[in-house]
């Protein structure tokens, strides 16, 4: 977690040397930012963002090689405490379901006002969720077309009252610090519940357990 003392530390991974260059630029004027490191695809960012543990990786989706999904989930493996965001030009509802899916804690598009940028790093930086707004209702509409039938909702049954209380909070996008103003809990408690929730369901991160209650609360 950052403090006002320590800033956000953020990598940048993408393909092209110019549109890395006005990213760095844009955060090296805030700060609260530090651009520690930067990588030209999949491959190279996993490396770097092993050895850096950055506390945001801002993510190409779409570079040669490897995909910037590919390059999510491995990198996520060794970095549990890094929010990886994607940062495309695809506005594509699929494209924003596999990432959100895999484990990616934001989907913003490239062409997005850099206050709006900036705002969405922090809040990534502070566990929360952030997708562009021209994107929610895509993921909205793709999460209602492509519900996954096989796996039965009774998996819900699982969960205590309270930890369906989070899976909601979740859901919602809410961080771990909102989470606890809602449901009047410490916010450390909060974490044990969310770490049960995703052992209950198999899953690997909280942006899963948002998609996954998305999925499985249609019609209720």
């Amino acid at each position: 977690m950052t403090t006002a003392d320590k800033p956000i530390t953020v990598m940048l991974v993408d393909d092209h040397a110019l549109f890395r260059s006005g990213i760095r630029s844009l955060l090296q004027r805030h700060d609260d930012f530090s651009v520690v490191g930067e990588a030209a695809d999949g491959v190279e960012g996993i490396k770097r963002a092993i050895q850096l543990q950055p506390d945001v990786v801002l993510l190409d989706l779409n570079m040669a090689g490897m995909s910037g999904v590919e390059a999510l989930q491995l990198m996520q493996h060794d970095c549990p405490d890094t929010a990886i965001v994607m940062l495309t030009v695809s506005e594509d509802a699929e494209d924003l379901a596999t990432a959100l899916r895999a484990g990616a804690c934001g989907y913003l598009i490239k062409n997005i006002d850099a206050d709006y940028l900036v705002r969405a790093i922090r809040r990534a930086a502070a566990g929360e969720v952030v997708i562009a707004e021209a994107m929610t209702g895509k993921l909205v509409a793709q999460l209602q077309a492509g519900t996954r039938r096989e796996e039965p909702a009774s998996e819900l049954d699982k969960l205590t009252p309270r930890e369906k209380e989070i899976i909601d909070c979740l859901s919602r996008g809410e961080s771990n610090k909102g989470i606890a103003r809602t449901l009047d809990l410490a916010e450390s408690t909060v974490k044990i519940h969310v770490q049960n929730v995703l052992k209950k369901l198999n899953l690997t991160s909280r942006v899963q357990a948002a998609v996954y209650a998305v999925e499985h609360r249609q019609g209720k």
